[in-house]
Formats: structure tokens, C-alpha cells, sequence
């Protein structure tokens, strides 16, 4: 088989990209290692509890143990179907905070400012109650607030702002993850509006795009320094697909450098060490590992609802009732309902801390195991970290998984802040909104106070928020991976459009930049071309 264009992964950047290059007649072919997106849960936004660990459509990758995060392998899910973690997250849209992308540029990735990002956060999504000035109205993406809001959303909002954090009607508007507002999601009525959905739905129509499913790339191929196509193994048969202008990466921040590792592109003496052959010298794949370590505080909740009771029966009967006939109600829930970016000292530009409220408590702490009980729960993410991980092929065998080193917590800095956050998310639980509805702090409990006490929770219970990014990351310095049209450094025919891409992370959830990069790397792609 041959394509103009070869896309490896149908994720939140791949869908985008096969749409948006096939629209204009080029041949793609699309190439997933999961299946279609057809389990029921995925469609339904409430179904994401089910999907953290599905057995077919995740990755469920597991990082190695470290010391400083109490020797726990922390579980990394990651899509594994078409639409990719799109499929799969908690459907939160932020576009994250103007200075993030301001940053990217003064870091060398020219081109790449809030400025300069703007007009494809607009094209890609499609929110009818935003100001135009800032919004879209007619992409593909659709933006919708949350349909059904528990009186427990409303008290944390208030309560923030009797904290001193300024309410903001659009946190992807004029201020961007900035102050406390209620959360946007990507949902198409009251389904999930994965990039599957929303851009690739109408797209695989097309003649010239072809969509392969259950595609597993084992191997780059190249021909010099210039890339010539993948060959994938799917349903245990070995096959080629040859691209005639470019092969894109867009396989995320696990599985884009892993292919590249063990494709022969990396840093030279680990391929060697791993019994990969050398075709380009590249230090920094699998390098410069970021992602929102989060831990979280909790308290009962009484004389009102949580999602807790409303999850199980007989509370789910009618909220399932509400689902199917109004299109609202538990069902249209995501992960957060009400979000708060604030800053951990005096005199920050930006934010450094994003505060998610749910109206939901969770056992043990574990995200997607709710309580018995009611509760309430705000977690508390370091939104800019200092700290850096890698991601690292282990074998030549494409099937052996890499060894993911995340690295929370090396940098003191991202501790202090994890601290600061956790006192900022007690002290709006302690505001006179909550005060008829909350009782006691069941995590991390009344008696975590000291320094040492908070530091061991935080080391004990604190897990990934699944927003790794960076691990290709685009620059012009020696550690860079793809340069400001995110072409492969030293290499021809060969790019990598997915999260991996972004020098830091963004200052909250990571889908929608995500898919911005994947909307403007298809300008630049057609650009080029031309």
C-alpha cells in the first residue's frame, strides 16, 4: 500500500491530521493500533470510570517504581482505539494559560505563541457561547458546558471566591486558565466528542483516506535520512506502507519516541546498548518527560447529592432515565466539574496550580473508585512542574514495552508547591459556602498538618492526572527533537504532531492543545507541500 501521507496513531492529533490532509485530495492512509471505537462506554461521559483500565481499548502502561514516589509503579492509561486518549479521558477542554505557549516561543519554538496558536484553537472547536473574539463557532470539536450542575459545583465556585480567586465566565476565553470558573467538555450532545467523532467521522468517506485499525508499527523504514514508510503488524500478518511525501508520528508521548527508539532514531549509544542498528544520532527522544503529578483532599458531604450515590443503584435509575430522554443528568458528567488556577507565592506571571473540583469522593484516593459514601473532592495538580522524566525503548522487540521514568517530585520545587496547594484547597472547603454540606476531611484527614506528615502523602498517594508530555520535544536546542514545523531534526520526510511535541506542559488538560498542534502542523504540512 501507498499514501501521499502516513499517519501513525488515530489519536487526539492523528484524526485531526488524516482529516484535515485528505480534505484537500491527498492519499492517507491512517494507521491505529487499536480497534474502532464502538464500546458503548466510550460514548457515554460518564463511562470514562470504565475505561482507566479497559483490558482492550488501554494501553495500561505502568511506570517503573521510584523512591521518590514511595516505590509505587503508578498506572498510566492511555488510548488504545480510534480516537486515542480522546476516547478515554474525562472530556475536559482547556486550552491552558497564554503564557505556555509565549514560553514555547521564547524557547525557540518560533511560530508557536498564544498569538500564533490562537486561530487554530478557534478553527478546530465549535462553542456558540463564547465571544468570537476568542472563540470558535464552526469547527469540528464541539464545546459544551456542563448540562446538569450539582448544588455541591455551585458551593465550590462560590466558595473560591469568598477564598479571593476571581470568578471567570470562559476559562478558555480572554484570561485562559486563569481564576475559577465551571468546566467545558468536548461532547457531541450528550455523547463524547473524541476526535474519532468529531473530525474523522465525516473524513473516512473520503476515497483517499483509508483507516486501518488493529495496525500495530512495529519499524520505520528509511532509505538515507529520509523516510519512506512503517511496516505494521495487523491481525499477524507483517505489511508495508510506503509514503510518498511523509510518514507522521502521532503515536503520543509513550509510544512516539518508543517508535522512534526502536526505528533507529535516538540517542545513539542507548540504541546501541539495546541492539537497535543507528540511523540518526538524536539525544533528546524519550527525554524531557513532564506530566501533572496530583493528589487530593476530601470531605464528606451531607444534605446534598455526589455523584456517589447518584452512580449506583437505585440513584443511577433515573439519572440513566435523564440520559436517554433530556440528553442530561450523572451520565453527562465528566471529571471535573468546576476548576480553580492559582498560584503557590506571591509575584508568579502565571499560575502554577490547577485545583479540579468534583462533587465525587474516591476509595483510597483512587480516581474511578468512588466511595460508598458521599464526599467531595478537589484535586490538586502541579500545573507548571520542574521535574523530568524520560521514556526509554528496553529492546529491539517493538512489542516489549519502554520504561517509563517519570521523575515526580526530583525537583523541591514541585513539592512546595503540592503542599501549597493542598492548604489552598482546605482552606475552600473551610468557607462559609460549604459549611452546611461538609464534614469531616477524610483525605489526606485532620491530623496530615506538618511538613513532613504532607510530604509523605503527597510521596505515598500522589499519582499521574494522564497529561504526559514532551518526550519529542520542538526547539533548536541540542535536546530538541523537531523543529518549529515539527519536522524530525536531521531527517527528511518524517514528522511528530502529538502532545510529545511540547517543549512543557501546559497549564492544565492537555487534549485541546493537543489538538491545536495537530491543526496547525496540517496547515504547515499543506504549506509545505504546496
Amino acid at each position: 500500500m501507498e499514501a501521499d501521507y502516513v499517519i501513525v496513531g488515530a489519536g487526539s492529533a492523528g484524526c485531526v491530521l488524516a482529516d484535515r490532509l485528505s480534505a484537500g485530495g491527498a492519499r492517507v492512509v491512517l494507521l491505529e493500533a487499536g480497534p474502532a471505537d464502538r464500546n458503548p462506554m466510550i460514548h457515554i461521559p460518564a463511562g470514562v470510570l470504565k475505561l482507566l483500565a479497559h483490558p482492550v481499548i488501554n494501553w495500561n502502561y505502568q511506570t517503573e517504581p521510584e523512591e521518590a514516589t514511595g516505590n509505587r509503579s503508578l498506572h498510566w492509561p492511555r488510548g488504545k482505539v480510534l480516537g486515542g486518549s480522546s476516547s478515554i479521558n474525562g472530556m475536559l477542554f482547556v486550552r491552558g494559560n497564554k503564557a505556555d505557549f509565549d514560553n514555547w516561543a521564547q524557547m525557540g519554538a518560533r511560530g508557536w505563541s498564544y498569538d500564533d496558536c490562537l486561530p487554530y484553537f478557534k478553527s478546530m472547536e465549535s462553542y456558540p457561547m463564547g465571544d468570537s473574539q476568542y472563540r470558535g463557532k464552526s469547527g469540528p470539536l464541539q464545546i459544551d458546558d456542563y448540562r446538569t450542575i450539582l448544588p455541591l459545583t455551585h458551593m465550590f465556585v462560590d466558595a473560591a471566591q469568598q477564598a479571593g480567586h476571581p470568578k471567570v465566565d470562559d476559562l478558555s476565553g480572554r484570561k485562559p486558565a486563569e481564576g475559577v470558573g465551571y468546566s467545558q467538555m468536548s461532547r457531541i450532545g450528550r455523547r463524547r466528542g473524541s476526535t474519532a467523532q468529531t473530525f474523522l467521522a465525516a473524513a473516512k468517506k473520503r476515497p483517499n483516506l483509508t483507516v486501518e485499525t488493529e495496525a500495530y508499527a512495529t519499524k520505520l523504514t528509511f532509505g538515507g535520512k529520509r523516510c519512506t514508510g512503517v511496516w505494521i503488524r495487523q491481525r499477524g500478518q507483517d505489511r508495508h506502507i510506503s509514503a510518498v511525501r511523509e510518514v507522521i508520528v502521532s503515536g503520543g508521548t509513550i509510544n512516539s519516541p518508543h517508535l522512534l527508539h526502536v526505528s533507529g532514531v535516538g540517542p545513539a549509544d542507548h540504541l546501541r546498548d539495546i541492539g537497535v542498528d543507528v540511523v540518526h544520532d538524536l539525544p533528546g527522544v524519550g527525554k524531557n518527560l513532564s506530566d501533572h503529578y496530583t493528589v487530593r483532599v476530601s470531605r464528606r458531604a451531607v444534605n446534598t447529592r455526589s455523584i456517589n450515590e447518584l452512580s449506583r443503584f437505585p440513584g443511577v435509575v433515573p439519572e440513566v432515565a435523564k440520559w436517554v430522554v433530556r440528553g442530561n443528568g450523572a451520565l453527562t458528567f465528566g471529571v471535573s466539574s468546576a476548576q480553580c488556577y492559582t498560584h503557590s507565592r506571591e509575584g508568579l506571571a502565571s499560575p502554577d496550580i490547577q485545583l479540579l473540583f468534583t462533587p465525587a469522593s474516591y476509595d483510597n484516593n483512587v480516581f474511578g473508585v468512588l466511595e460508598q459514601k458521599p464526599g467531595a473532592t478537589i484535586a490538586i495538580s502541579i500545573a507548571r512542574p520542574s521535574s523530568r522524566g524520560q521514556i526509554m525503548a528496553i529492546s529491539s522487540d517493538p512489542f516489549t514495552r519502554p520504561a517509563i521514568r517519570p521523575n515526580f517530585l526530583s525537583d523541591p520545587d514541585d513539592m512546595r508547591i503540592s503542599k501549597e496547594g493542598i492548604r489552598q484547597a482546605r482552606e475552600i472547603f473551610a468557607q462559609p459556602a460549604f459549611a452546611k454540606n461538609l464534614t469531616e476531611e477524610t483525605s489526606p484527614g485532620p491530623d496530615v498538618q506538618s511538613d513532613a506528615d504532607l510530604e509523605r502523602f503527597i510521596r505515598e498517594t500522589g499519582r499521574t492526572i494522564y497529561h504526559c508530555v514532551g518526550t519529542c520535544k520542538m526547539g533548536e536546542d541540542p535536546m530538541a527533537v523537531v523543529d518549529s514545523r515539527l519536522r524530525v531534526h536531521g531527517m527528511e520526510g518524517l514528522r511528530v504532531v502529538d502532545a510529545s511535541i511540547m517543549p512543557t506542559v501546559t497549564t492544565g488538560n492537555t487534549n485541546a492543545p493537543t489538538i491545536m498542534i495537530a491543526e496547525k502542523a496540517s496547515a504547515m504540512i499543506l504549506e509545505d507541500a504546496a
